[in-house]
């Protein structure tokens, strides 16, 4: 999946996921600037099964993580999924 494209879209507070051209999935946010609530993950109808989300979701996790700065709050269902398919990741999980 050489084709695909990771930004982060502060002024949207989102992340996204392109495919060439095509936008394929977001991932909405709210940053408190202590933790960032993962608040809908949506892949456009589409492009649907083909685990963009996931890719999406990875790709913004590992982004908070690295800046060091900030915790996760997964408040969309699908976040929630992935960290508990992804107990690994759980480091950056914020204490509810």
């Amino acid at each position: 999946m050489s084709d695909l494209s990771f930004t982060h879209a502060p002024e949207s507070s989102r992340y996204e996921l392109r495919r060439g051209d095509d936008l394929v999935s977001v991932l909405d946010y709210r940053d408190n600037g202590g933790t960032v609530a993962l608040t809908r993950a949506f892949t456009v109808p589409t492009f649907r099964g083909h685990g963009y989300a996931a890719i999406l979701t990875e790709r913004a996790v590992a982004e908070i993580e690295a800046r060091g700065d900030r915790r996760v709050l997964p408040v969309c269902w699908y976040v929630a999924d992935w960290f508990a398919a992804h107990p690994e990741r759980a480091g950056v999980l914020a204490s509810r």
